[in-house]
């Protein structure tokens, strides 16, 4: 089934640094079940701002059980959404949000070594994981290398410190600041694979010995991390991560191939099955994706991020041919098996079948 979007009332904005604030949400009774999430998993929030719909993808930064649903919003510079949730928002006003999804959720059994390295709002589904682990499986660990340009600016800093004081055996947590000195040196600047590397060689950090390693922030962090950890002899399937990137820095799309080009000139049809019902619409040249073209044809499909990195809009194709502009979600396998991203799509043959319905 579709994921459809509730009203939800907001009873409380905390703010945690000058440009990032928590919201934590009322779920009614009857809609508990429909928002229950495994820890890492995000919300969709959506909301018109001068006239124009517009949503964001949040992590969520509260444990399943935990009484209030909240998610951690951190100013975006030109970032329309996330200046209106820091600036505009306040408590007892309501939001379109939508279930949880995601898969960057913590790992399954009873017990797990896990490296967790976080940048800036990175943190929020890294505090979801942590709190639930070391509350729930008593004899797993965590450790946390957390970055950030000063102490200031360092996302739910009491939250941590109170982990750190009532899991002391359990909980390791490493910050590393950017533009603030610190008393060690290894601890000054930013996260990127050299410095994980350094803090491994001085017996701070076991990467090869974690179950799971755990990456969430800016996509070049993300890369430069992975590549040093698979050097450095860890497996690449207990490598997570979640790309958080900010508006404006999203990677351009790969142009539009000669075989989609084509398909296009020779009035190429998408069908979508949707919730059982079939909906058809053409691809137009203005159309860069699928989704641009169902929303030019007043279809409405889900999405989030529209920019390839959070797989709510995956669906399966069942007939027809396409490629993919950009790509940070779907695993080989979901490629192999048909799966793709509506907002990334575009046919390459003259029909395009998929199924938002697929498991």
């Amino acid at each position: 089934m579709a994921l459809r979007f509730h009203e939800l009332r907001v009873v409380d904005i905390e703010r945690q640094t000058p440009e990032a604030v928590a919201i934590a949400f009322d779920v009614p009774d009857d809609l508990r079940e429909t928002f229950a999430f495994r820890p890492g998993q995000y919300l969709t929030l959506a909301t018109t701002i001068d006239g124009e719909d517009i949503r964001r993808s949040y992590s969520i930064c509260s444990a399943p059980g935990e009484d209030r649903l909240r998610v951690g919003v951190k100013k975006v510079a030109d970032g329309r959404f996330s200046r209106f949730v820091n600036d505009l928002l306040s408590v007892g006003d309501t939001i379109r949000v939508m279930p949880p999804e995601g898969r960057f959720t913590s790992l399954i059994g009873p017990r797990h070594d896990y490296l967790l390295v976080a940048s800036g709002s990175g943190i929020t589904p890294m505090l979801s994981i942590a709190k639930t682990v070391l509350g729930h499986e008593p004899d797993s660990t965590v450790t946390l290398i957390y970055g950030n340009r000063s102490t200031e600016t360092i996302m739910f800093r009491e939250e941590l410190d109170d982990l750190k004081d009532r899991y002391m055996q359990r909980f390791s947590l490493i910050h590393l600041l950017s533009r603030e000195k610190q008393d060690v040196d290894l601890l000054n600047g930013r996260i990127d694979g050299e410095r994980v590397r350094l803090l491994a060689e001085r017996g701070l950090v076991d990467p090869k010995g974690c179950d799971g390693v755990f990456l969430c922030g800016p996509g070049e962090m993300i890369d430069d991390v992975s590549t040093m950890l698979k050097a450095y002899g860890v497996d690449g399937d207990r490598i997570r991560f979640e790309r958080f990137t900010p508006s404006g820095e999203a990677p351009k799309p790969r142009a539009p191939s000669v075989a989609a080009r084509q398909a296009v000139e020779a009035g190429a049809t998408v069908e979508v099955l949707l919730d059982g019902v079939r909906r058809n619409f053409a691809m137009g040249e203005e159309d860069a994706t699928v989704l641009d073209a169902a929303h030019r044809a007043g279809i409405e499909l889900p999405y989030s991020c529209a920019g390839g990195m959070c797989c709510t809009c995956r669906c399966r194709v069942v007939e027809g041919e396409s490629e993919l502009a950009v790509n940070f979600s779907l695993e080989p396998w979901e490629i192999e098996a048909g799966f793709t991203l509506a907002c990334q799509t575009r046919p390459t043959s003259d029909r395009l079948v998929l199924d938002f319905d697929a498991a």
